[in-house]
């Protein structure tokens, strides 16, 4: 016999907050979609840094990427349908988003290079992963999820 938790009803701002977040992951897949399909001649097209720094880019920085993304979206929806491995997806999720920082930020020269735009899009990526954590952790010991 399986025993299930009972789910304690979310607050009214759980299901919008959850739904914009996957709407943003999905945004997030979809951008990194367009990346890793970028055809010759879409990369022609760029400047010589940036086809530079794009042929740079070694397959774990892509991979953490694509973790990022994938598993944000995984934990929104997780999140969505009420369970308790949401958690799991998005802390998954933010270990992408800090290694795809560490190498945009410390291990690459697109870091000294970057525009400020590009610091604040990564510190909102990065805080909003760090927001989808708590959320699923607060949702988690509010039994809103099980």
């Amino acid at each position: 016999m399986i025993v299930r938790e009972a789910v304690t009803p979310a607050p009214k701002w759980f299901l919008p907050v959850v739904v914009a977040a996957l709407i943003w992951n999905l945004l997030g897949c979809a951008a990194y979609l367009a990346d890793v399909t970028l055809s010759a001649e879409d990369v022609a097209k760029m400047s010589a840094a940036q086809q530079a720094l794009y042929a740079s880019r070694p397959s774990w920085a892509i991979s953490a990427t694509a973790v990022a993304v994938w598993a944000g979206a995984l934990g929104c929806v997780a999140l969505w349908l009420r369970k308790r491995w949401a958690m799991w997806a998005l802390v998954a999720s933010l270990a992408g988003i800090i290694a795809q920082d560490v190498h945009l930020f410390a291990l690459s020269e697109a870091g000294s290079q970057a525009e400020m735009t590009t610091f604040m899009l990564q510190g909102l990526v990065f805080v909003v992963g760090v927001g989808l954590v708590v959320l699923a952790r607060k949702a988690s010991a509010q039994g809103w999820i099980s």
